[in-house]
């Protein structure tokens, strides 16, 4: 008995003084830590970063930081802490070969939500889909096309590929491809659609409509009437004026030809 007394009594001895200094350390460490990410939290919120992508940030770093408190810790009171490095590194990779597309979508969430090529309000265009930008999450982007349908397109194909912003600048060209025929005169033709257009409230003054001829095709001259308007007016002044110059070139007598052909037939 006084063996194992002896033998504890040196233990505690041993012991006491780094077990004690190891719960200093932790109740300090967490202490500091928890200082660390309020001010990280802020610097977050004054660098305008992305709200959806602040929470996630903290808890990140929180928990890294607590992980490295831990295996200090643990050495300080003489546990072996290669084994357990060894071990987490190999649970980490395991993890990330199980979740390499998801890890891969929200590496590209954060490359979004990070460099902003686009914000929620933007009508965009990315791998065929055009819409409105609903909501941009760590691993997704929901769009909501025109026809109110909703798309869900992975961040890492998003991140990776062209996107086009189609609203980002506050303003859109609407461009509408008028036909006239090669009787008709083209000043006349020009005079009357600058005309309509601007009777259209929708339509933007500054840039002033615009309108050229594109081409001498086939049937017909063809003109583009390149008038500006909000990203929200886009397919009201599209649609709008589409049918408001027909009805002005009708009542002008400009004539709007369709595709002929002519056939002559030989008798032998």
């Amino acid at each position: 008995m006084e063996v194992y007394l002896s033998k504890l009594l040196d233990l505690t001895i041993e012991y006491a003084p780094k077990l004690a200094l190891a719960i200093i350390t932790l109740i300090f460490g967490l202490w500091i830590i928890a200082i660390i990410i309020n001010l990280f939290e802020k610097t977050l919120i004054a660098s305008k970063v992305d709200k959806t992508l602040i929470p996630f940030l903290k808890s990140l770093t929180s928990w890294g930081l607590k992980i490295l408190l831990f295996i200090s810790v643990a050495s300080m009171i003489g546990i072996a802490t290669t084994s357990f490095v060894a071990v987490l590194g190999a649970a980490g990779l395991a993890i990330g070969l199980a979740l390499q597309g998801s890890l891969s979508n929200f590496a590209g969430g954060v490359l979004l939500l990070v460099f902003k090529p686009y914000k929620v309000g933007d009508v965009i265009e990315s791998q065929g889909f055009r819409g409105k930008v609903e909501e941009i999450q760590i691993f997704n982007t929901i769009l909501v096309t025109f026809q109110n349908r909703t798309i869900i397109i992975p961040n890492s194909v998003v991140s990776s590929n062209s996107i086009v912003n189609i609203s980002g600048r506050g303003t859109i060209r609407a461009d509408i491809e008028i036909g006239i025929s090669y009787s008709s005169n083209i000043d006349k033709a020009k005079e009357v659609i600058l005309s309509t257009v601007a009777k259209n409230e929708k339509v933007l003054k500054n840039p002033a409509c615009e309108v050229g001829v594109k081409a001498l095709a086939d049937s017909s001259v063809n003109l583009l009437v390149m008038p500006w308007c909000k990203p929200e007016d886009y397919w009201e002044v599209f649609f709008g004026l589409t049918e408001d110059i027909k009805k002005a070139l009708d009542a002008n007598e400009i004539t709007i030809p369709f595709p002929q052909r002519d056939v002559h037939i030989i008798n032998s």
